[in-house]
């Protein structure tokens, strides 16, 4: 309402809202792409040739899924490693609270691994054994409607779904003169920004 104030804004919009393409030489031509943010279900997909690309949970649940109805691959930059959803009765969770781990200063390290585990309580696991999709490691490129292995192999798809994360999308703040720097994120220090009084992201 006009004329409201505020002793501070605080910006807490989450990190899941721009789905992130990494840039692969072709994939932008490639028109059987799909981002896992527009996955729904396997049905679609059937009898069809697909590369899943990503290591993470949702990369291994949607494999998990289309495995059962198509020929698939699970193209990641190294294998899938899971860790044990529970561990002495408590889930993983707990155990990351508790050792402060979930929100420790390790940089880059912690908060983006080469490898992201996938948390399982064997499901997805024993998934996987059933359906048996193949595991390699992630294309060099593009070209037309074929990936290129890093053997050197082309090969025809019909799609690949990037299970790749996501990116913050923090443009609402774009108004702010200052608050976002020229890649678009928030310019701040400790979750408090450097240029605007008063505002946390």
């Amino acid at each position: 309402m006009a004329g409201n104030t505020a002793r501070a804004v605080v910006a807490a919009s989450g990190t899941f809202g721009r789905p992130y393409r990494p840039a692969f030489s072709g994939l932008e031509g490639f028109t059987g792409t799909l981002h896992a943010a527009d996955y729904r279900r396997p049905g679609p997909f059937a009898g069809q040739r697909i590369v899943v690309m990503g290591a993470g949970n949702s990369a291994v649940q949607i494999t998990a899924e289309l495995a059962r109805v198509a020929r698939v691959t699970l193209a990641s930059r190294a294998p899938v490693k899971f860790a044990r959803q529970k561990i002495a009765g408590r889930d993983l969770h707990f155990w990351l609270k508790c050792t402060g781990l979930d929100s420790a200063p390790l940089g880059g390290l912690l908060r983006e691994p080469r490898t992201q585990l996938v948390i399982d309580d064997g499901r997805y696991r024993a998934a996987l054994a059933q359906t048996a999709p193949d595991r390699r490691p992630v294309f060099t490129g593009i070209d037309g409607a074929r990936v290129v292995w890093a053997d050197g192999i082309r090969e025809e798809v019909d799609v690949i779904v990037l299970v790749t994360g996501y990116r913050p999308d923090p443009s609402y703040l774009a108004g702010l003169d200052g608050a976002l720097d020229a890649a678009g994120k928030p310019r701040r220090r400790g979750g408090v920004a450097l240029t605007v009084p008063d505002q946390c992201s």
